[in-house]
C-alpha cells in the first residue's frame, strides 16, 4: 500500500507543478496561449492565472493525503478526516474520468486536440487516480 501512496503522490505532485507552471506563464505543451488552452482545456483561452494557481494548490493538498494515509507525511490527521478526504477524492477523480466518455461531456463543445487527449490520457488518468484513492481508502 505504501507504493500506491507514493505513486499517487508523485503523479499528483507533477500535475500540481504543471498547473503552477501554467499559472506563472508557462506555455508547454502549447506554443502560445491559444494552442495551450486548446490542448489542456479545450477552449481558446486559459482560465485566469489565479484560478490555475488555486487548482495547483488544491492538487498539491490532494497529493499529500496518500502520504498521510501510508504514514509518510510529516503531518497527522484524524483517521475520520483522512478517510473522508480519500473517499471524496476517489469520487471526484473517478467521476471526472468517467464523465469523459459521456455525451454530456462531448456536447460541451471542447476543441481538439483536448477532446482526443481527454479520451486517451486525461480521462483514464483520472479513473486510475480515483481507483488509487479508493484503494487507499480500504487499506
Amino acid at each position: 500500500m505504501t507504493t500506491l501512496g507514493i505513486l499517487t503522490f508523485v503523479v499528483l505532485f507533477c500535475v500540481s507543478v504543471l498547473h503552477a507552471y501554467w499559472a506563472f506563464g508557462g506555455r508547454w505543451p502549447g506554443e502560445d496561449d491559444v494552442s495551450l488552452a486548446r490542448t489542456v482545456v479545450g477552449t481558446n483561452a486559459m482560465p485566469s492565472s489565479s484560478l490555475t494557481l488555486v487548482v495547483a494548490v488544491l492538487i498539491l493538498f490532494a497529493s499529500l493525503l496518500p502520504l498521510v494515509k501510508v504514514g509518510l507525511a510529516p503531518i497527522a490527521l484524524p483517521a475520520v478526516l483522512t478517510q473522508t478526504g480519500l473517499a471524496l477524492l476517489a469520487a471526484v477523480f473517478g467521476l471526472r474520468g468517467l464523465v469523459t466518455y459521456t455525451s454530456i461531456w462531448r456536447r460541451r463543445g471542447a476543441a481538439e486536440p483536448f477532446v482526443t487527449l481527454d479520451r486517451r490520457y486525461f480521462g483514464p488518468l483520472c479513473i486510475l487516480l480515483g481507483a488509487a484513492f479508493g484503494g487507499l481508502l480500504f487499506f
